[in-house]
């Protein structure tokens, strides 16, 4: 594998969006994906309150109402792309949301396929000395990183299927820990952090592998927020334990920069 700073700077542009229609006010938008999308832990919650925990100010929502989209928000904490493909257990499957109606779809997935969070949260919850911690998951294998390709292969062909005129727009996960190293932040190991890291590198790079080969937009969130990593002098992202929201997870700051960011994709840049 090729290393964190190398597989980052390499995919620092964002990929074009063609010559589909800008989204028009009242237009259908489905925001679909894992917690980082979701916004759990973000005030105000949605009302009311679910399993998702979303936010009604996560980047989505910030975005709707700029644009006076019809949002419907799917995405939910804890997703795999599994949920967004199929149903999970009471939820039906995300893609259900979306329609021939739809004119703007983002999506931010993949990193719980692989135990992204998963794996922070235990590691600091074991390296803190806190007295009960889950297991430390496994790491992510070749066929697992091969199946997470597949699947957001599949999700971005059944967006286009089920909405052929809908802008479809990756978003992929804003970076939490520093490029190098760790900080008392955020309770890993140098060891901890640099598995993490690698992890978090190889969800990016697949989600603009699969951006580009789908012909799909890509928003590189991780790119946008890596100078507001949680060890940095003013973090975007939490650290464990949260000062505020969720641990190792994006705060209200960049889930605003990522809705300006998507104004400027969408809406600014010429076709």
């Amino acid at each position: 594998m090729q290393s964190t700073a190398v597989l980052i700077g390499a995919l620092m542009a964002l990929l074009p969006l063609g010559a589909l229609a800008q989204p028009a006010a009242g237009a259908k938008y489905v925001a679909m994906g894992s917690s980082f999308a979701a916004g759990p832990g973000l005030p105000p919650a949605e009302d009311p309150p679910g399993r998702c925990t979303r936010s009604k100010d996560n980047y989505a929502h910030l975005l709707a109402r700029e644009h006076g989209l019809m949002l419907v928000d799917v995405s939910c904490s804890g997703a795999t792309t599994a949920h967004i493909l199929g149903p999970w257990n009471e939820l039906k499957p995300q893609l259900d949301a979306v329609d021939g109606a739809t004119r703007l779809v983002t999506v931010t997935i993949g990193g719980n396929d692989v135990r992204l969070t998963a794996g922070l949260g235990a590691g600091a919850c074991h390296t803190s000395g806190a007295p009960e911690c889950p297991a430390i998951p496994a790491l992510p294998t070749e066929a697992e990183w091969a199946g997470l390709e597949q699947r957001l292969t599949r999700i971005a062909d059944e967006v286009k299927r089920r909405a052929p005129q809908a802008r479809l727009v990756f978003v992929d996960y804003t970076t939490v820990l520093p490029p190098e190293g760790t900080c008392a932040a955020l309770s890993l190991t140098p060891e901890q952090a640099e598995s993490s890291r690698r992890i978090n590198a190889w969800v990016v790079a697949i989600t603009a592998k699969v951006a580009e080969a789908t012909g799909s937009g890509l928003l590189q969130a991780s790119a946008l927020t890596e100078p507001h990593n949680a060890c940095s002098a003013e973090p975007w992202a939490n650290g464990y334990p949260p000062a505020k929201g969720a641990a190792f997870h994006p705060r209200a700051e960049a889930h605003a920069a990522i809705a300006a960011a998507l104004d400027k994709l969408i809406w600014r840049q010429a076709p």
